[in-house]
């Protein structure tokens, strides 16, 4: 992973809008990705052990976005697998 953590936070953030998005590194280099609703904490999705492998440009970071956006709008419909 190019990108620094807090830059690749301040992008996933941006990007999860109204939602708010916490990003951090596990002790493996694996990454935590959390995103919630700000006001009442409700988790819409937790991934815990995200590869940062290919995650070293916006686009990709985007990419990643875009994907569990998806995910978020499909378990909203009760499609979601839970794992």
């Amino acid at each position: 992973m190019m990108i620094s953590i807090t830059e690749f936070s301040r992008i996933m953030a941006s990007g999860f809008l109204p939602l708010s998005c916490d990003c951090s590194l596990n002790s493996d280099g694996s990454l935590r990705i959390s995103v919630f609703e700000p006001q009442t904490g409700r988790v819409e999705l937790l991934l815990t052990r995200v590869s940062p492998e290919g995650l070293d440009s916006i686009r990709s970071i985007s990419n990643l976005i875009g994907e569990l956006r998806t995910e978020i709008k499909a378990g909203r419909r009760g499609f979601a697998a839970v794992g």
